[in-house]
């Protein structure tokens, strides 16, 4: 396991957190192609094994990866395994160096930041089953990485040519 003491010891180069329905079968199969392509190991949470329990393989795959890119979609805060494995990369971030990119994928950096527009729509929903703690917990988060410099799908979308 990656660790302060032994940051060049990686299992993953990459863990990328998503909403699954919103782009798993579009942008993050022609993300992970890429990556295949050159060469670059990301964590592939199909891969966890049916009888294991989903969680901790999950912090486990975030904590062994050197970088971690959030896919913020419309539908990212409507999962409270995203918001948590959110936290899980921030706190990353700050003990061990994890590096965090962003790409925001048909929302607006504003809108994670402050929770607003359709995202904060969706937040809002989330967060009314949950306690307050929690919410304040995943707003700060949102805000830290929506003000993360990232990118917005349109403009970098590449293939592999093989």
């Amino acid at each position: 396991m990656a660790s302060s003491s032994s940051s060049s010891t990686w299992t993953y180069r990459v863990f990328a957190s998503f909403h699954g329905p919103d782009v798993r079968k579009s942008f993050l199969s022609h993300f992970r192609k890429q990556f295949i392509c050159n060469g670059i190991t990301m964590f592939d949470d199909q891969k966890i094994v049916r009888s294991q329990t989903i969680a901790p393989s999950l912090t486990q795959g975030i904590r062994e990866s050197k970088i971690s890119i959030v896919i913020l979609s419309k539908n990212y805060a409507s999962s409270t395994w995203c918001l948590n494995e959110l936290l899980e990369i921030l706190k990353c971030r700050q003990d061990i160096g994890q590096i965090v990119m962003t790409v925001f994928y048909g929302v607006d950096p504003s809108d994670v930041r402050k929770q607003t527009g359709e995202f904060g729509t969706v937040f809002n929903k989330t967060c009314a089953r949950r306690t307050e703690k929690e919410r304040r917990n995943w707003s700060r988060a949102l805000n830290v990485v929506g003000n993360i410099a990232g990118e917005h799908f349109l403009n970098w979308f590449v293939f592999c040519e093989k």
